[in-house]
């Protein structure tokens, strides 16, 4: 692939001479504020279903009732994702499909640390996950009414404030630079996989090379040797991003006699 290489709306790689512009813009802004999906990209790299992100992100009406939006403080009409609401949204994937919490619960306790600190993405930000920023997390889930077995904190007969294995789990995965959230490890830090949005455009990738690039050539039939040998990869960075597109390597072709 060429350096220039991005996702396209349908979730495949394309180029563009005009990235690099594109890239000096982005630069200018906060890394939270970059819109590097829609609905449908970044649906197809948190791997849920698109209509379910857009409910999150828009809310609707469902049997004559409206729903508030879950990360959106209110329905923009926007297909367009930016990199703060891919955070949150997976943060809210690992308590919905994992934990089964209430979108109900998530939404009070989303607009409740919104309203704390005053910035759209509260959970893509360090400052409620470190220091005495933790007490905004723990007044959330007191007033969100989050039950608490699912709680991302919980305060020690010590006083201290401990992190509990959900707020834990969203934490190992996530890199922040400056209190925002730039780097997503889906598999956790041990992984090589990462999700970057200076890399590849926020596409999963291991080393820089898209996983989607490294199982598409697996899936041609090229035996996983070829593969490292053509990327430029260890072995294990090649494993690492087959399992996490879930793709079997073709078996290794016999040498001739």
């Amino acid at each position: 692939l060429q350096s220039g290489a991005s996702l396209s709306a349908t979730g495949r790689f394309q180029t563009s001479s005009h990235l690099g512009h594109m890239m000096g813009e982005a630069m200018s802004i906060s890394v939270l504020d970059r819109e590097l999906y829609d609905t449908q990209l970044a649906a197809l790299v948190l791997r849920m279903s698109p209509s379910t992100l857009t409910w999150w992100l828009e809310g609707g009406r469902r049997r004559g009732r409206f729903y508030e939006p879950v990360i959106r403080p209110e329905p923009t009409g926007s297909k367009a994702v930016p990199w703060g609401e891919f955070v949150e949204a997976r943060f809210l994937l690992g308590y919905r499909r994992d934990l089964r919490v209430s979108l109900a619960s998530l939404r009070r306790f989303i607009a409740d640390v919104r309203e704390a600190l005053g910035v759209p993405y509260p959970l893509a930000h360090a400052r409620p996950w470190v220091g005495e920023g933790r007490r905004l997390i723990v007044s959330a889930q007191h007033s969100s009414q989050l039950p608490e077995d699912l709680w991302a904190m919980w305060v020690a007969d010590s006083g201290q404030i401990m992190l509990t294995p959900p707020g834990e789990s969203f934490l190992e995965r996530v890199d922040f630079v400056d209190d925002d959230a730039v780097r997503i490890h889906p598999d956790g830090k041990a992984s090589p996989i990462v999700i970057d949005p200076l890399i590849r455009f926020g596409a999963a990738s291991v080393r820089g090379i898209p996983t989607e690039a490294i199982a598409d050539q697996v899936r041609a039939g090229d035996p996983i040797e070829m593969v490292v040998d053509d990327f430029k990869l260890r072995l294990d960075d090649v494993i690492a991003a087959l399992a996490y597109e879930k793709v079997q390597p073709a078996p290794t072709k016999p040498e001739a006699a």
